[in-house]
């Protein structure tokens, strides 16, 4: 399968997804972006289009312990996450895979952000 016909179907599996999922101010949209290198994720209340916390590996905090996007990583970032959304004042969101299947680096993201105090 080419590159192109892949990304068509990655773009179409977030639009499917996106049509159920929407945050709003009491219960955002936690969006996760798994790159080669990189985990981004962030809180999104879609009603105002208004980001309400947002975390990745390449904050200055987390570049030191050198993060990439595996396992391990997204554990620890997970845990992260959830402590700076529940400083922010969220508790409970909506968690958006952007794609992505839930499994390896997704379900351990999302199990420890669950520990870390985030109710999905």
């Amino acid at each position: 399968m080419n590159t192109i016909r892949k990304s068509l179907l990655l773009q179409k599996r977030r639009w499917r997804i996106r049509k159920k999922i929407i945050g709003t101010a009491l219960r955002p949209r936690v969006c996760v972006k798994f790159s080669s290198k990189h985990i981004y994720a962030q809180a999104i209340d879609d009603d105002a289009g208004a980001t309400l916390a947002f975390l990745s590996s390449l904050d200055a905090d987390l570049r030191k312990k050198k993060l990439s996007a595996n396992i391990v990583s997204a554990k620890e970032l997970g845990t992260a996450f959830a402590v700076k959304a529940v400083a922010a004042g969220i508790s409970t969101v909506v968690f958006d895979r952007c794609g992505a299947r839930y499994h390896g680096k997704v379900k351990q993201f999302a199990d420890a952000a669950r520990e870390g105090g985030l109710k999905f």
